[in-house]
Formats: structure tokens, sequence, C-alpha cells
């Protein structure tokens, strides 16, 4: 196996990019990203009420 990230298998999307609560906290961005819509003020605000009632658990109902 080759020691070059560049031929490595996992390639870097914008899924790698989300934060799942196991490193740090879930913000109403990464919510609104693991539901495969665009960041928008309103899916935003949409996200952080769910984050508040929910907490860290909303972000499964995408990425179990």
């Amino acid at each position: 196996m080759s020691d070059d990230p560049e031929k490595t298998w996992a390639f870097k999307t914008a899924d790698s990019t989300l934060h799942t609560g196991s490193e740090h906290s879930v913000d109403p961005e990464d919510l609104v990203m693991a539901s495969g819509q665009d960041c928008t003020p309103e899916l935003i605000e949409k996200a952080r009420k769910a984050l508040e009632e929910h907490g860290p658990a909303a972000v499964e109902r995408f990425l179990p």
C-alpha cells in the first residue's frame, strides 16, 4: 500500500468535512450539510432549533 495521500482510496469530499459530534460538537451548518441541502439562513435557523431540542442526536437522522 502506498503512503502517498494522493494515491489512497479515500477522497476528500464535502462529507469528510462534516462533524458528527464524536470529535467536537455539531453546529447548525453541519446539520444542514448532513441533510444534503445548501446552507441558507432559513435552514440554518431550523437546524439550530433542532439542535436545541434534540441536542447532538439531531444529526443521527442523517448520519446514523
